[in-house]
């Protein structure tokens, strides 16, 4: 019995201090959309990921011919030649897919460019958030496009708009 009525006390006093929460979305897909910054940013990293996967494409195409030239005249070639014509195929394979690594990697340069170029625009979405957060004293705002389990959400708990116009944006 004392366990039932401690829950419930316990419940209760829960269900009154959510209630003093305040909460709020935002829509980061839409904040990005209207950020000029960002799109002049996604079309640098476009073009550079353009240029980059061409290079890696030449030297795939390299190995490609070296490797068709290979079988064409493999009949012909000693043992040694042979060889030494694999080991060519293999290392320009090799160079192309190393190339690829240092461009598109994890760690790589894409990565890299695009952290140089998103952070800054990213840390000052963030801190406006951060700011009517304060101000308007919400408890929790939460990304309305990368969180799939709202299901439903008052138009009127969205403060993208507020965020925009902080940033300078309308």
């Amino acid at each position: 019995m004392k366990r039932l009525l401690f829950t419930l006390i316990a419940l209760s006093a829960l269900t009154l201090s959510a209630d003093a929460q305040k909460f709020a979305l935002v829509d980061m897909e839409y904040i990005l959309k209207h950020i000029p910054a960002y799109e002049r940013a996604g079309e640098q990293l476009n073009q550079v990921s353009r240029k980059w996967q061409a290079e890696v494409e030449v030297l795939q195409e390299e190995a490609q011919t070296m490797y068709k030239k290979y079988q064409s005249e493999a009949v012909f070639l000693s043992d040694e030649q042979k060889v030494k014509s694999e080991e060519a195929v293999i290392a320009k394979e090799k160079e192309a897919s190393d190339l690829k690594k240092k461009y598109f990697g994890p760690e790589g340069e894409l990565f890299k460019k695009r952290e140089s170029l998103m952070a800054p625009i990213q840390e000052e979405i963030y801190n406006a958030i951060k700011d009517i957060a304060e101000l308007k004293g919400y408890s929790l705002i939460l990304d309305r496009a990368s969180d799939s389990g709202i299901i439903f959400a008052s138009p009127k708990a969205d403060i993208s708009n507020e965020v925009l116009s902080k940033l300078g944006y309308n």
